[in-house]
């Protein structure tokens, strides 16, 4: 009888920590269009698409709450305000695509802090699809036809490196429902080169979770909490190479092409919520001006994210 009743007691307790771990995969998909804030707002940034897969990776480090490996297959597309004409001297921007693969790995530290690496492999240019993409995508949902590919930005091999580091302040601080974050990024590689930094600040509709355990940055794997909150995150960036807008490092191959802006304010803000196995975002993006153009202005877009927990 001591023999079940210590099975029985070991089985309830092996219970309790499986769902306390949560599930250990995600997938999920992320999707950026001008079109989610206004229907007249089709220009610069008009369309990413971002499938991914997340997975835990085994930790014996004590500093360390968890860590995840990702996979991401990613779309971005990139065009000039006007988009009826195909005379060149009103491309206010070239257009642009970037078809990338990714890898990556993300450590979530127990006092909040979070890093994250990753390395991107793919191609700038009519290799990446952005002409038939946005073309076919306009025709199916009955909007305008798009002129001017034929100046996009040609050919560049993307080897692309990317670095996001998070840290918590206020660590004494008791509030529940508010905290705030430093943050610091960086891209280094043969598309984007340049690094941002600023502050983040979450406000919930509800207790709010641990950093560590929080899909803000992609932490739900392994945790059963459920979550709803608005966050804010402005930033300052210094950009020192973009190939959507200067064309490939290595050649002038590019019909148009245009000066960086090198330093632009940059923002963020919108909601995340999670139920269950369950995740979804709103988020409103701002980008200041990016190049010296002389119809060119900051624009913004949204992005929506949809994830699934799996075991």
């Amino acid at each position: 009888m001591l023999g079940h009743k210590v099975l029985f007691v070991l089985a309830i307790m092996a219970s309790v920590f499986t769902f306390g771990q949560g599930k250990t995969t995600e997938i999920g998909a992320i999707t950026d269009n001008d079109l989610y804030t206004s229907s007249k707002n089709d220009m610069y940034y008009t369309n990413g698409l971002e499938f991914f897969y997340r997975h835990l990776l085994k930790n014996n480090k004590p500093e360390i709450q968890k860590k995840s490996i990702e996979f991401r297959l990613g779309q971005y597309i990139y065009t000039p305000r006007f988009l009826d004409s195909d005379k060149i001297e009103i491309v206010d921007r070239p257009f642009a695509g970037y078809l990338f693969g990714e890898i990556g790995k993300n450590i979530f530290y127990k006092n909040e802090s979070v890093f994250k690496a990753d390395l991107q492999l793919g191609y700038v240019g009519p290799n990446s699809f952005g002409k038939e993409v946005q073309k076919n995508f306009h025709n199916l949902i009955g909007y305008k036809a798009v002129n001017g590919w034929e100046y996009q930005i040609e050919n560049a091999l993307a080897i692309q490196t990317h670095f996001l580091f998070s840290k918590k302040l206020f660590l004494k601080s008791d509030s529940k429902s508010v905290d705030f974050h430093f943050q610091s990024e960086a891209n280094l590689g043969t598309i984007f080169t340049g690094v941002s930094t600023g502050f983040m600040a979450r406000l919930g509709f509800k207790k709010l979770v641990p950093v560590f355990n929080s899909n803000l940055h992609g932490a739900s794997i392994a945790s059963a909490e459920s979550e709803f909150y608005f966050y804010i995150a402005p930033s300052i960036n210094y950009q020192l190479y973009d190939t959507t807008i200067q064309g490939s490092l290595f050649n002038n191959n590019s019909q148009v092409t245009f000066e960086l802006v090198p330093f632009r304010f940059n923002g963020e803000a919108g909601f995340k919520y999670r139920k269950n196995d369950f995740n979804l975002s709103y988020v409103f993006v701002y980008r200041g001006k990016e190049l010296y153009s002389k119809t060119i202005s900051g624009y913004f877009y949204g992005s929506i994210g949809v994830s699934y927990l799996l075991k």
